[in-house]
């Protein structure tokens, strides 16, 4: 090994390798905060972070953004420890694989790649096949719950000694006041088929001569099909002024919108984790979401074992219909809800358990005998 190696060793250093929009306000999702937080808050569990952020169009990337990034590890001291966003790793199994006996190589897997929703079969058996390559040559893979580890120790067959949990943090936040307790309603995800919006727009459709509006903050430029798709069933409903397609918002723009909501909803088809949940609960917000993967494991329970939300099946808006009639008529229903999110509000872990979580895997990486894989 390199004296620069080992000295790298000696210092607990880092290199995250990061989708090139990383920082783009205009394109916000729960993986890129996920990064960031990163970014910020390893140097105070011991680990110096340097960020390289990878231009291209992953995880199908032109060839120029394929030698980048292969330029980019190869430069590296041998023995340096790289974290890489899965969504830039693991489409690209010929750039990591030929580098992986040489680096110390840690995959951080958001979202499987072939679980968007969508996509051509043939694309995402191709996807998935990369991803499982990519998985099987990394020193460590980091999954941001538990239903998304053994989901990849399952699918990719994978060694779970290999495969580590750290979980999204959620900051502390006041209590939301909301609206009128019920009537205010928000979905913050970015507009695209996997998170769903077409189900909560045709869910609302049939509780029109209820009090409600509905505030869908999130990006609009992902799938531009999709949204013009969602606007003509906004339309064709009648429910242009009750519908907001707000576009992507984060500070105190989107604080407003949460301290407005009496009811998170969000009615996604595939979620590892689900960020927005925990941001929501942090304010005690209860939630209507559907459930599936690890929306649940987000969702959890209050310490008296209740759920603080409703969780529906995906893919059935009258499910949503269903629920949401539920909690703007009864107000029964939401005072047990809204009672629950708040003790639920307690229970949540901070980011820096996040880090805790990511720091031991590291550290398991950067101690491994090479010889001994």
């Amino acid at each position: 090994m390199t004296s620069t190696g080992a000295t790298a060793e000696a210092e607990r250093v880092v290199h995250f390798v990061l989708p090139g929009d990383v920082d783009d306000p205009a394109v916000p999702s729960g993986g890129n905060t996920y990064d960031r937080r990163v970014c910020r808050d390893l140097p105070a569990a011991g680990w110096q972070v340097r960020p390289h952020a990878a231009a291209g169009g992953w995880p199908r990337p032109d060839a120029a953004a394929q030698t980048e990034l292969g330029r980019y590890l190869a430069a590296l001291p041998d023995g340096a420890v790289v974290l890489l966003d899965g969504l830039v790793a693991c489409g690209v199994p010929e750039v990591l694989v030929p580098e992986a006996a040489r680096l110390r190589l840690a995959v951080l897997v958001h979202l499987p790649l072939a679980d968007e929703t969508g996509l051509d079969p043939a694309l995402a058996a191709e996807l998935d096949a990369r991803e499982r390559r990519t998985l099987h040559a990394a020193g460590a893979v980091v999954a941001t719950s538990a239903w998304a580890a053994r989901r990849l120790v399952d699918h990719h067959r994978l060694d779970a000694d290999r495969v580590h949990v750290a979980r999204p943090g959620a900051d502390a936040a006041p209590l939301a006041p909301g609206t009128d307790g019920a009537s205010g309603l928000l979905c913050v995800a970015a507009v695209t088929p996997r998170k769903g919006q077409h189900l909560l727009v045709d869910a609302l459709a049939t509780v029109t001569e209820l009090p409600w509006s509905c505030a869908c903050v999130g990006g609009l430029d992902r799938d531009p099909e999709y949204v013009a798709q969602l606007r003509r069933g906004i339309a064709r409903s009648g429910l242009d002024d009750r519908v907001d397609l707000t576009g992507p918002q984060a500070g105190a723009d989107l604080a407003a919108r949460y301290a407005a909501a009496d009811l998170l909803v969000l009615t996604s088809y595939a979620e590892t984790y689900g960020m927005v949940v925990t941001e929501a609960l942090a304010r005690g917000i209860p939630v209507l979401a559907t459930e599936v993967d690890g929306l649940p494991e987000a969702v959890g329970r209050a310490p008296d074992g209740t759920v603080p939300g409703v969780l529906v099946p995906p893919g059935r808006p009258s499910a949503v219909a269903g629920a949401l009639r539920d909690w703007l008529e009864d107000p029964r229903l939401r005072d047990g809800l809204k009672n629950a999110a708040r003790a639920r509000r307690a229970m949540l872990e901070g980011w820096e358990m996040t880090s805790h979580s990511l720091v031991g895997a590291l550290e398991r990486l950067r101690n491994e005998n090479r010889s001994a894989r």
